[in-house]
């Protein structure tokens, strides 16, 4: 097997010594060509020379959700095509991880890299959904290109705390879950829409949804960690399914202790709920339109502000080894 690592120097959890270490297990069972990410979209561009690619069997992503998420849209630049395209396996090495850790293997990237040689053995592999956001046709983020994610999309409230979170981390600040807390109290405190939100929810063959403070969507569960703890706002989210939508139309003080105190007792059973909260499940399309800009994330990487996003859940688009 010919397989092309494409290796972050910047993951969070990986020193030089370790990523040696990893490097020289996986060379010892495929034939291996390790490269170092130098910039911004860099992973984005080697995923999309190796699907180019005739001799590229496997690509493998060191690093973490963001530096997965560049390999994805760079595998699936001209669309889905398992059959053609190469595999993607995943060695964590973020802070976070959700992506590997939704797939089943294990957070350390020693224990992860066993798994995965165990599972190139044996074959073992599984198509997984993906979801796919495009600008809307009509509004002025229709050339938007489109973007794949991999585990969560994000409109308005939470999108804030990551981008708040990139503005630290580029100041020197260590991504951590301190540091994460921290912003969702700043993001909170300047929020401006808590009683009535800008966001509307579109789909066919069913009523509009205004108002809406906040827009989650989720292509797997659990929709993120904290520490080791999980935490679930669409439980039924799955990588065989269309995506899910959790929607908040309120913001106060209470609603926002309330919600969060559910975030951090929810389960696979059970996530936020209220009569404030929106739950929908494995949609194959939609739209949400802002009022006002709003901030956009994906699989936790800022990408400026948006007033309009359609979504798409697209089964079975991706090939990877677990």
């Amino acid at each position: 097997m010919r397989a092309l690592l494409v290796v972050n120097p910047a993951a969070t959890t990986t020193s030089a010594r370790r990523r040696d270490v990893l490097i020289h297990a996986l060379a010892s069972e495929m034939k291996l060509e390790a490269v170092t990410t130098e910039y911004r979209g860099h992973a984005r561009d080697l995923g999309r020379q190796a699907a180019e690619s005739d001799d590229i069997d496997l690509v493998v992503a060191l690093g973490g959700d963001g530096t997965v998420n560049e390999v994805v849209n760079g595998l699936l630049h001209a669309g889905p095509d398992p059959d053609r395209l190469p595999g993607l396996a995943v060695v964590p090495g973020g802070s976070t991880n959700v992506f590997a850790r939704a797939l089943g293997l294990p957070n350390d990237p020693v224990d992860a890299t066993g798994a995965l040689l165990d599972a190139l053995r044996e074959g073992s592999e599984r198509l997984v959904g993906l979801g796919l956001t495009s600008g809307t046709p009509g509004t002025e983020d229709e050339a938007v290109p489109d973007r794949w994610f991999t585990f969560n999309a994000g409109l308005g409230f939470d999108a804030g705390v990551v981008g708040r979170v990139e503005q630290q981390r580029e100041l020197g600040k260590k991504s951590t879950h301190a540091l994460y807390v921290r912003q969702v109290i700043r993001q909170f405190l300047g929020e401006q829409h808590r009683r009535h939100g800008p966001i509307t929810l579109e789909r066919h063959g069913a009523d509009p949804v205004h108002d809406l403070v906040v827009a989650i969507v989720s292509n797997t569960s659990p929709w993120t960690y904290l520490g080791n703890r999980p935490m679930y706002t669409s439980p039924k989210a799955s990588f065989d399914t269309g995506v899910d939508v959790l929607g908040l139309s309120r913001l106060s003080t209470a609603a926002v202790a309330r919600y969060g105190t559910q975030l951090l007792t929810s389960s696979p059973e059970r996530g936020p709920h209220g009569k404030h909260v929106l739950s929908l499940h494995d949609l194959d399309q939609f739209t949400l339109h802002s009022k006002v800009p709003l901030p956009l994330q994906m699989d936790g990487d800022h990408l400026g502000l948006r007033t309009s996003v359609t979504f798409t859940g697209v089964r079975r688009a991706l090939r990877v080894i677990v």
